[in-house]
Order: structure tokens, then C-alpha cells, then sequence
């Protein structure tokens, strides 16, 4: 079960890495599947707000939730993983 503690290291996780590249795999239903590179914008007391590599200035938010069930998950970019898979 989670509890408020769980999400809270969630979030204290995901702040040690603003500013950095990710990608992020999103679970949108009916078995598709979103993946995205860009750059984790910032973190608020409920959510976190990421900009997507695009033409356009796209900011999608997610909660700490989404990732504690897996819906969303964010892989911090390296120079050994930059690319998408």
C-alpha cells in the first residue's frame, strides 16, 4: 500500500535530477505506449512537469502516483543512454 512516505522519496528523487535530459515512457491505455526525450522542467508538491524535444514548447505533467504505479517512468539521460530505445 502506498503511503505518503513513499511519495515523498518519489518526489525527493525525482528533485535530485532538474534540469537533466530523461526520457520518459507513458503508459496512455489500449496498449500504447508514448516515448519521449526531454528535459525535467520542474517539481511541484503533487506533480512534475517535463519539456518534450519537439518543434512545438510541449510540457506534459505527471504525479508522483504515475510513477509509483508504473504508469510513467523516467530514465535519467547519460552519455552512455542518450538515445531512445
Amino acid at each position: 500500500m502506498a503511503t505518503k512516505h513513499t511519495l515523498d522519496q518519489i518526489r525527493k528523487d525525482i528533485e535530485k535530477h532538474v534540469g537533466k535530459n530523461v526520457v520518459l515512457r507513458a503508459n496512455k491505455g489500449r496498449k500504447k505506449m508514448i516515448v519521449k526525450k526531454g528535459i525535467l522542467e520542474n517539481t511541484y508538491p503533487s506533480i512534475f512537469v517535463v519539456k518534450i524535444d519537439d518543434s512545438n514548447c510541449t510540457r506534459v505533467s505527471y504525479s508522483y502516483s504515475d510513477v509509483l504505479t508504473s504508469t510513467v517512468k523516467l530514465q535519467i539521460c547519460t552519455k552512455e543512454n542518450m538515445s531512445v530505445s
